[in-house]
């Protein structure tokens, strides 16, 4: 975790002991196992939502690399991210760490979500992290048509298994920043969660091809001489506190007719 009231840029401590979280299955419920995606549950608070989750996937024919530039390429992520509202980069602040935008579509009728995060990228021998937390920065405030929600810490280990094969482990603890229903939980770790993975493998196949046509050499996560952004100093941004956010209850929303046919759709599918 992050020092309480300091922004820092992670240094490689923090990146250990984030794979170390991802890795560890002690204090974990595991809540949906198939052939290869499973899903893991921590509640933190019975009576809130406030949750973490954790993901993987087993993926045999993606190198690590492919998949290490596909969750960094935000020009083919608002092509893949059905989820994706609006993202864009603020400005950087390392060679490893900038701070960004991203705006996604919540489950109806929930109202939509927002962060904006500082993320911060390392490889590590076999292993590529990126992980993110979130910071306020007074040019991008809440709007008035979303909810800001709080990333405590979220992020990605890939680990490289063979030449074109790859386990990817995606772990979460985001507030939400409202009392939410039970069955969005239930919903995020038995449908969303597998959906949003198998969505990042086909994402991860279709890639190369993409890039070929779309600056192929363009990769300033790998080279940050070609990073375009602007450096913004640590001090423009503070730490994004849950408290100081609004808190709105959505505990008595029903799921839409919509969003269960289609998730009866989908398990029909598996």
């Amino acid at each position: 975790m992050m020092s309480a009231e300091e922004v820092l840029v992670p240094d490689d401590r923090v990146f250990s002991r984030f794979r170390g979280e991802c890795q560890s299955e002690q204090g974990w419920s595991l809540t949906y196992s198939r052939t290869s995606v499973c899903v893991w549950i921590q509640l933190l608070q019975e009576d809130k939502s406030l949750h973490r989750i954790k993901c993987r996937m087993l993926c045999k024919d993606i190198p690590a690399e492919t998949m290490y530039d596909v969750l960094h390429d935000i020009e083919y992520r608002r092509k893949w991210d059905e989820n994706v509202i609006e993202t864009f980069d603020i400005g950087k602040l390392t060679v490893n760490a900038d701070v960004g935008y991203y705006s996604w579509k919540c489950p109806k009728p929930l109202k939509n979500r927002d962060v904006i995060t500082l993320r911060s990228w390392l490889p590590m021998g076999n292993d590529y992290i990126i992980m993110n937390y979130s910071v306020k920065h007074a040019k991008y405030p809440p709007k008035k048509d979303l909810v800001r929600a709080v990333s405590i810490q979220t992020g990605y280990l890939i680990q490289r298994t063979g030449p074109i094969s790859c386990t990817l482990t995606y772990l979460a603890q985001v507030d939400l920043r409202g009392s939410l229903p039970k069955w969005v939980v239930n919903k995020s770790s038995q449908f969303l969660a597998p959906k949003a993975m198998k969505r990042i493998s086909k994402a991860c196949l279709r890639y190369p091809e993409w890039k070929q046509k779309h600056s192929p050499g363009f990769k300033p996560w790998l080279f940050p001489e070609q990073n375009p952004l602007s450096s913004i100093p640590l001090s423009e941004l503070s730490i994004q506190h849950a408290e100081s956010l609004e808190n709105i209850d959505e505990s008595s929303l029903s799921e839409s007719k919509d969003e269960r046919a289609e998730h009866s759709d989908n398990e029909g599918n598996n």
